[in-house]
């Protein structure tokens, strides 16, 4: 009988350090998740733009493979590759990263160039064209899961970079929370966006009240303009990140342009309305970075479209 109750204890004892090491990992990773808030609002606005244009019946689907390309994205080929360089290589961090926002910088200008020179450049044109629109879908799908590849990489970073874990599987565990918890709020935020329409009709034609029928329509007549607010967020929101990418990591590697000339300005602008000094800052500095972005992109498009795509022979422009 005691040694019955010697293993019960012993059982107790096991089950209070799982729990406990539950309550770390969950409070590490809202902490980490916490940090990386920005990147992932540019997520949620980058990824509904994926969907336009196909049948509502489609979108969810899409939406699902995307999902499910993010979730590997991040536990299948992040997290261990997170971890061992953390550990073994973190100087190799940066420089990847930066590789990663030159690439959202590249995108998010061919968009721009394209919108303002759609016959400007029959290398453009053939990277943005979609011969068959059979694989069209299939293309949108690969598009997004790359990009999501490049901002998952730098949520999982900024996450890692925030836990403070005693072991190498405490960071494991709080980062795979961290990717699952992201990919979900993403992925069921977008799904919300991209049916709201459909929720508009069904009030529109079976609410009970006048103004139940209202809302209804209202969400219908407004839908198209969101999504293509969000479109244009979600390009903005590239060039940010990627700009913001690339001008930390000159920095990290002590060159101090365009990141000192950027401080400077927002922080001149902060000073000038004292009283939304904090947010004034942000913006600028946000601004300044998509605006680097948007110059390196444009820099980036005829090397990639002329140069580095002919040479992988991969058509560079599925995204």
């Amino acid at each position: 009988m005691s040694g019955l109750l010697a293993l019960l204890d012993d059982v107790a004892a096991i089950a209070k350090v799982a729990a406990t090491s539950v309550d770390d990992v969950a409070a590490a990773a809202g902490k980490a998740g916490a940090k990386t808030a920005g990147v992932i609002i540019d997520d949620a606005a980058v990824t509904p733009k994926y969907v336009q244009g196909f049948a509502p019946a489609r979108e969810l689907p899409i939406i699902w493979q995307i999902a499910r390309g993010s979730l590997i994205n991040k536990l299948v080929i992040l997290l261990p590759v997170a971890l061992l360089l953390a550990n073994y290589a973190d100087w190799l961090i940066t420089p990847l990263l930066m590789l990663g926002g030159a690439y959202l910088c590249f995108e998010g200008a061919e968009k721009i160039f394209h919108v303002l020179f759609p016959h400007g450049d029959k290398h453009i044109e053939a990277d943005m064209s979609v011969a068959d629109p059979g694989h069209l879908e299939e293309k949108k799908v690969r598009g997004a899961i790359k990009t999501d590849f490049i901002l998952s990489a730098e949520i999982m970073t900024i996450a890692l970079s925030a836990i403070e874990a005693p072991n190498v599987w405490m960071q494991g565990a709080t980062l795979a929370v961290v990717g699952i918890g992201v990919t979900l709020a993403v992925y069921g935020a977008v799904a919300l966006i991209v049916k709201m329409d459909d929720v508009g009709l069904l009030m529109a034609g079976n609410a009970r009240t006048g103004l139940g029928q209202g809302i209804g329509r209202g969400l219908v007549r407004a839908m198209p303009v969101v999504l293509k607010l969000l479109s244009t967020i979600g390009t903005a929101a590239m060039l940010w990140v990627g700009g913001s990418i690339i001008v930390h990591g000159l920095h990290h590697f002590h060159i101090d342009e365009p990141w000192h000339s950027i401080h400077v300005w927002a922080e001149a602008a902060s000073l000038a309305v004292p009283d939304a000094a904090g947010a004034v800052k942000w913006t600028v500095t946000a601004a300044l970075d998509g605006v680097f972005g948007l110059l390196l992109g444009f820099i980036l498009i005829p090397v990639v479209t002329r140069v580095i795509a002919p040479m992988l022979g991969s058509g560079q422009g599925d995204h």
